[in-house]
C-alpha cells in the first residue's frame, strides 16, 4: 500500500512539472504572439532594456499583464470549480454553471452603472464587490439546495443555480439597457469574457486573492479529502464540518468573484480545470488542487493566445468552444 502510494506521489509530481514546464512554454510562445508580432531575439532583447520603445511599450504596456492577467484567472477558476465539486460530491459543479459568476458579474455592472462608468476606473474595488455579488448567489443556492439530514443534494445544486443565473443574467440584461451604447459594447464584451485592454493595475487587483485564496485552499486540502467522503462520515473522523465548508466555500466565491471581476464570465474553467487534472494526478486533493490551478492557467493562457491571433475573440467564447462539448460529455457519462 505504501509503495502504490509512493507511486502515485511521484506520478502526481512528475505531471505537475510537466504543466510547469508546458506553462512556461506557452508564456514565452504567448509574449512572441500578436497583432504586431515580435521575434525571440526582440523579446529577449525588450526583456533585457535593448528593445525600441515601441516594442518595451507592446511587451510591458499590453502582452505581459495580460498573459499574467490570464494565468492568474484560470488558476483562480480552477481552484475554485475544484472546490465546489469536493464540498457539493458534484463532478459538474462549477461557479460559471452555479450562477456564482453571474452573481459577480451583477455587482460589477451596478457598480458601472451608478458608481463609476468606466470599468477601469477603479479596479482595485471591483472584485470586492464581485465577491458580495458571488457570495449572495452561493447563499441563495446553498438555502435552495441543502436539505437537513442530507445536506447538500447536487442536482437540486445545479437546478438551482442554472435558474438563479438565468434571473440574474435577467436583471445583467435590464441593467444594461440604461447605459450608453458604448458602454454597453464594452459591457457585453466583458461578460463574454474579454482580457484585453488588461494593465499592471489588473493584476495588482486579482493578485492579492490569488495569493491569499490559493495556498489557503491547499492548506485545507487534507479537509476536502474528508468533506468529499460526505458529511456523516466527515464528522465520524472528528472533521469540523460546517466550519470548514464555510470557509473553503468562500474561498471558492472569493476566487471566482474576483477572476470574474478581471475577466468576465470566462466559463467552464471551474469544470475543464478539476476534470483534466483529476484524471492526471487522481482524487487526493494535495495533488489535485496544484494540478488543477496549472490546468486552468494553462488553459486560459492558450485560449488568451489564440484570442489575440484571430481577431481579438474574447478569450471567453475560445473557452466556452473547448469547454461546452466537454461539459456535455461529462453529462453523458454521468449516472
Amino acid at each position: 500500500m505504501a509503495a502504490i502510494e509512493a507511486l502515485r506521489r511521484r506520478r502526481a509530481a512528475f505531471v505537475i512539472t510537466v504543466l510547469a514546464v508546458l506553462i512556461i512554454i506557452t508564456f514565452l510562445v504567448s509574449m512572441n504572439t500578436g497583432y504586431i508580432r515580435l521575434s525571440p531575439l526582440d523579446v529577449l532583447q525588450t526583456l533585457f532594456g535593448m528593445g525600441t520603445d515601441k516594442q518595451s511599450m507592446i511587451l510591458f504596456d499590453f502582452r505581459l499583464p495580460r498573459i499574467v492577467t490570464s494565468v492568474l484567472i484560470g488558476m483562480g477558476f480552477a481552484i475554485s470549480g475544484c472546490i465546489l465539486q469536493s464540498l457539493s460530491r458534484n463532478p459538474l459543479a462549477d461557479p460559471g454553471l452555479l450562477g456564482i459568476n453571474s452573481g459577480a458579474s451583477l455587482m460589477v455592472v451596478l457598480y458601472i452603472s451608478f458608481i463609476q462608468m468606466d470599468r477601469s476606473g477603479s479596479v482595485l474595488i471591483m472584485p470586492i464587490f464581485a465577491f458580495l455579488g458571488s457570495m449572495a448567489a452561493a447563499v441563495i443556492i446553498y438555502a435552495f439546495s441543502y436539505k437537513r439530514h442530507q445536506g447538500v443534494i447536487p442536482t437540486r445544486m445545479i437546478l438551482a443555480g442554472v435558474a438563479i443565473a438565468q434571473a440574474i443574467n435577467a436583471a445583467i440584461l435590464v441593467l444594461t439597457l440604461r447605459i450608453n451604447p458604448d458602454q454597453y459594447q464594452k459591457i457585453q464584451i466583458w461578460i463574454a469574457g474579454s482580457i484585453n485592454g488588461t494593465s499592471w493595475t489588473y493584476v495588482a487587483a486579482l493578485l492579492p486573492w490569488i495569493v491569499i485564496l490559493i495556498p489557503y485552499t491547499v492548506y485545507k486540502s487534507r479537509a476536502l479529502n474528508v468533506l468529499h467522503l460526505g458529511d456523516q462520515l466527515a464528522t465520524g473522523l472528528g472533521s469540523p464540518v460546517g466550519r470548514d465548508r464555510l470557509l473553503l466555500l468562500g474561498a471558492a466565491v472569493g476566487l471566482a468573484g474576483a477572476c470574474t471581476a478581471v475577466g468576465g464570465g470566462i466559463s467552464f474553467i471551474g469544470l475543464i480545470g478539476p476534470h483534466l487534472a483529476r484524471r492526471l494526478v487522481g482524487p487526493n486533493h494535495q495533488q489535485l488542487l496544484p494540478a488543477s490551478a496549472l490546468c486552468g492557467g494553462l488553459i486560459v493562457m492558450v485560449a488568451d493566445t489564440v484570442s489575440r491571433t484571430i481577431s481579438e475573440i474574447p478569450t471567453g467564447i475560445i473557452v466556452a468552444v473547448i469547454g461546452a462539448p466537454y461539459f456535455l460529455y461529462l453529462l453523458s457519462k454521468a449516472k
